[in-house]
């Protein structure tokens, strides 16, 4: 794996551990990637144990110890075990990244039940098991929390209703345990990106039929909605957790920081998105 691009030194988050769930691929693998870039141990958790051990691999290129971990976060228990793992391994925990999400395209009238709680119960109830999980290990030596959120909740979006209540409460939990675990030194942000495209992301650009994403369409897209011209990556995310984990976020707690190149402020009408 290609080291991200030198922004902070690389001793930045020396001696820390770093825990990213769903970080075998995607969004959870850039962050992981630019925590490890800046010195941080890693420990990986993901649910599909096929995705771990490739990503630990590439993270291995870069430089630290990579630790991975099965875990499924719609689970208290399962989480419990992760969190004991990471303990026994490292021996500490300085900084938890909720990354691990669900999500798909439906419509609100026909969501099944099972399909609304596999969202909610990955990113919402899956955040605060973590969060809680973590606590008494942030809270030994002070530490720091980060949730990926979304922006698609501000003004609401069409077939996303799972996924917007879902995110809208990570803020919410953001906010209130910013609150609560001041005086235990954690602080509690979240990071909200734009279009970054994954694969789910591609899948979405894929005409019916075809084997691979439609390009020029990608691309097109990128120019004429976002107002920085292009799609997002995996490492503009990870930049900017990799910030809040190093001292210079010391006094930065209960806040959602947008990272989309001002994809949201700029979208006309959600109900354009729905073909």
């Amino acid at each position: 794996m290609k080291p991200p691009a030198t922004v902070f030194r690389p001793d930045l988050l020396a001696g820390q551990v770093a825990l990213i769930t769903g970080g075998g691929t995607g969004i959870g693998l850039g962050i992981a990637a630019s925590l490890a870039a800046a010195g941080a141990d890693i420990a990986i958790a993901s649910r599909k144990p096929e995705h771990l051990e490739p990503a630990a691999e590439r993270l291995r290129a870069v430089g630290p110890r990579v630790r991975t971990v099965e875990v499924n976060v719609r689970e208290p228990d399962s989480v419990a075990r992760m969190m004991e793992q990471v303990s026994q391994h490292y021996g500490r925990l300085d900084i938890l990244v909720n990354n691990a999400a669900g999500n798909f395209y439906a419509p609100s009238a026909t969501l099944s039940p099972n399909g609304w709680r596999a969202v909610v119960e990955t990113d919402l109830y899956g955040t605060f098991y973590c969060c809680q999980a973590a606590y008494p290990l942030l809270k030994a030596r002070g530490g720091r929390i980060v949730s990926i959120s979304m922006t698609l909740h501000y003004r609401g979006w069409p077939l996303m209703a799972h996924a917007t209540a879902a995110k809208a409460g990570v803020d919410a939990l953001t906010r209130t345990l910013a609150l609560e675990w001041a005086h235990d030194r954690i602080t509690v942000n979240a990071v909200a990106p734009g279009p970054i495209p994954t694969e789910g992301v591609r899948k979405a650009f894929t005409p019916p039929g075809a084997d691979a994403p439609d390009l020029f369409n990608m691309e097109k897209f990128a120019a004429d909605s976002i107002p920085l011209g292009r799609w997002g990556t995996p490492e503009d995310i990870g930049q900017l957790v990799t910030y809040l984990a190093s001292s210079a976020g010391d006094w930065i707690t209960g806040s959602i920081f947008v990272v989309d190149g001002g994809a949201w402020l700029a979208t006309p009408k959600a109900t354009d998105q729905q073909g």
